[in-house]
């Protein structure tokens, strides 16, 4: 494990002609396609994009993956056999907006890593406090409820994305003490109760974009990005690619 590690989160964006075109503009640079970087893009064009990813160095990421490991009557579920099979490196798991309209729970999200890691793909836990919830005090205690899956997965390597609820798409950015507070709470709590915590990388994701994320790259136990909207955007994420690489 060596670099930083920036992963653009699509969410439900784009269409077949503006993925492609996307995805064509990453190749294109070498700040984008090169190891370290990765797209989490909508499940139906996983499979096209790919394919046009082949023969460079993007990563694949789903948005999700299925708490269902075997195949069977569970409709509208993608197994994390099918992402592996399509090409997929890493999944999204427990992503905040997962959590609050699809109300998964901590059962799912273990299932969810679990398959993901039994079919060698990278899962990327998700985690973060709201605004309420930080405002009262409690953040530590609610990202710890979360971590908690991590203590029943024994071996295999995954990833810890913290976002701050407060701070997807609202603009807001958590301040660079705030942020190497929890990643280092994040890193200790690993180390002490998680399994294959040696192989953990914490990226930080909430309002991540080309003016700030340099600063964001370089502070302490940041190991890392999930990017959101500016990752709809090539010049941006660019820029915070770069800023990943100066990082190596």
């Amino acid at each position: 494990m060596s670099g930083k590690l920036v992963i653009g989160n699509w969410k439900m964006n784009t269409r077949g002609d503006s993925a492609r075109q996307l995805a064509a503009a990453l190749l294109a640079d070498g700040q984008t396609n090169r190891e370290g970087v990765g797209i989490a893009a909508p499940a139906v064009y996983l499979a096209a994009l790919a394919e046009q990813l082949k023969g460079g160095k993007i990563a694949l990421s789903s948005q999700d993956v299925s708490r269902f490991a075997a195949d069977g009557a569970f409709t509208g579920e993608v197994s994390a056999a099918m992402l592996a099979d399509v090409g997929c490196r890493y999944a999204l798991v427990g992503h905040s907006e997962r959590r609050q309209y699809f109300r998964e729970d901590n059962a799912a999200l273990l299932a969810k890593m679990r398959n993901a890691i039994a079919a060698g793909v990278t899962p990327v836990l998700c985690v973060g406090e709201t605004l309420a919830q930080r405002e009262a005090g409690d953040y530590l205690n609610v990202v710890r409820e979360q971590l908690a899956i991590l203590s029943d997965i024994a071996d295999g390597e995954y990833v810890v994305a913290y976002e701050p609820v407060w701070a997807i798409g609202t603009g807001k950015v958590a301040s660079l003490e705030q942020i190497a507070e929890i990643h280092a709470f994040i890193k200790n709590w690993c180390l002490q109760n998680a399994g294959g915590s040696a192989k953990i990388r914490v990226l930080y994701g909430g309002s991540v974009k080309a003016e700030n994320a340099e600063a964001i790259l370089a502070t302490e136990n940041v190991d890392g990005a999930l990017v959101g909207g500016a990752s709809l955007d090539a010049d941006s994420f660019r820029v915070i690619c770069q800023a990943a690489g100066k990082m190596i």
